[in-house]
């Protein structure tokens, strides 16, 4: 099993990712993991409502906050590994980008 470095960069959790990808034999469709990424974002909103206590369906499994944004996490960092995609750089990149606009 990978390891993550105990002070990883946002490199190292693309690298984990990657690993983690190819050991538990994922599929490698970046379709797949676009839907995936939604149904996850889904997931998030959901565990958001049950914390903020709006309703949600009794019968649903709804996980905790922290875990789905992880999970939303890892298929980001996946999406960005099939474009070549250094997230830290493009994160500064568009940062740049952003300290130029004016926000009301």
């Amino acid at each position: 099993m990978p390891e993550l470095n105990p002070k990883p960069t946002l490199k190292d959790y693309q690298d984990y990712v990657t690993a983690l990808e190819k050991e538990r034999g994922f599929s490698t469709d970046l379709y797949h993991y676009c839907l995936m990424l939604g149904e996850e974002v889904g997931e998030l909103f959901k565990a958001i409502r049950k914390a903020e206590k709006q309703q949600v369906d009794a019968n649903s499994k709804i996980g905790n906050i922290d875990e789905e944004l992880a999970d939303v996490f890892i298929f980001i960092c996946t999406i960005a590994n099939k474009y070549n995609i250094n997230l830290e750089q493009a994160f500064r990149a568009k940062e740049e980008i952003n300290k130029n606009r004016i926000w009301k």
